[in-house]
């Protein structure tokens, strides 16, 4: 069967074909993280979001399709001289977000290429402005003097640097080998001050312990004095009362408390010869009876004191040693 087509099925079918024609090119379909640049006869009109656009096809045109997800540049080693002639390697990586997509693609031309020289060259700048020590030891700080001075320069372009890392900084081999050196030596030094405080602390401290026991062992003799002061003072007190007690007895007309007395000390007497050292004889009275009488002496006292009844009293014998009585 065969199928024959008028003049007008024929427009139908051909104008059917450009507006499908004329559709693809008007839609423009834009995906996440890129946007695109819209250019009419080569002039940039508008740009063009994620998502679906439209556009007037036949006339307006994709011109550029820009990258807008933030993006890694690697800085490759390069030479620096730094502020006391210093010559060392530095690398570094660089991370940017364009933000204005007709800037980034109408202001400068080969855009990464211009930020990557321009990151060198301030890296040269910034780390030729300082020494070797502050090169090694303020790295923070060349990162943000980095991040702001590249920043503001590409700032016209639409681009936000984001960060800039100094990945390695590595200085000649002789001069790493002067620097661990160097760090010996102040090791050596500072272990060195510390074992001299160790010493002179520890001397300190033994001063102070040995100041403080002459000090405790002074108060131990002051003390110790004060008690044997006291003991002695005690001690004479009491020789002081017992006196006075003889000399009343005595006083009163008791024979016992002059016995009491003489044989007191007579017998104190014979316990320091006994304890002498260079005594080697005992003297003891002849007759016994005189001790005896002593003695009894004390006895006789002692009963009186507390109340005891008073002995009879023996006669004496005519060859007693004891003095004679004094009866008149």
């Amino acid at each position: 069967m065969v199928f024959q087509l008028d003049g007008l099925s024929i427009t139908l079918i051909v104008l059917g074909i450009l507006a499908v024609l004329v559709l693809l090119a008007a839609v423009k379909t834009v995906p996440q993280g890129y946007n695109f640049t819209v250019e009419r006869f080569g002039r940039y009109v508008r740009t063009l979001k994620p998502g679906l656009g439209l556009i007037v096809p036949f006339v307006d045109g994709i011109g550029r399709k820009i990258n807008v997800m933030e993006q890694v540049l690697e800085v490759p080693q390069q030479e620096v001289i730094t502020k006391d002639n210093a010559s060392v390697t530095a690398n570094a990586v660089t991370f940017y977000q364009i933000l204005d997509a007709a800037a980034a693609a109408y202001e400068v031309t080969n855009l990464q290429n211009a930020v990557l020289n321009l990151t060198m060259t301030n890296i040269r700048t910034v780390m030729g402005s300082m020494d070797l020590d502050e090169l090694l030891s303020h790295r923070d700080e060349i990162n943000s003097r980095l991040l702001r001075v590249v920043d503001a320069a590409v700032s016209p372009w639409g681009i936000k640097i984001t960060r800039i890392e100094i990945k390695d900084i590595d200085p000649p081999r002789d001069l790493v080998e002067s620097m661990g050196r160097q760090m010996k030596a102040e090791r050596e030094k500072r272990a060195t001050v510390l074992e001299a405080e160790g010493k002179r602390q520890s001397a300190i401290l033994q001063a102070e312990g040995m100041k403080q026991s002459q000090v405790l062992e002074a108060e131990g003799r002051r003390e110790a004095a004060f008690r044997d002061a006291e003991a002695r003072e005690r001690s004479a007190e009491a020789e002081a009362k017992a006196t006075q007690v003889v000399s009343d007895a005595i006083a009163s007309g008791s024979v016992q408390a002059i016995n009491y007395f003489v044989a007191n000390n007579y017998i104190k007497a014979l316990e320091a010869l006994a304890k002498s050292p260079n005594q080697k004889i005992l003297m003891l009275p002849v007759e016994a009876a005189s001790v005896i009488g002593a003695l009894g002496g004390i006895a006789e006292i002692a009963r009186e004191t507390f109340g005891g009844e008073k002995p009879a009293v023996r006669p004496a014998s005519g060859s007693s040693g004891r003095p004679p009585s004094t009866n008149t």
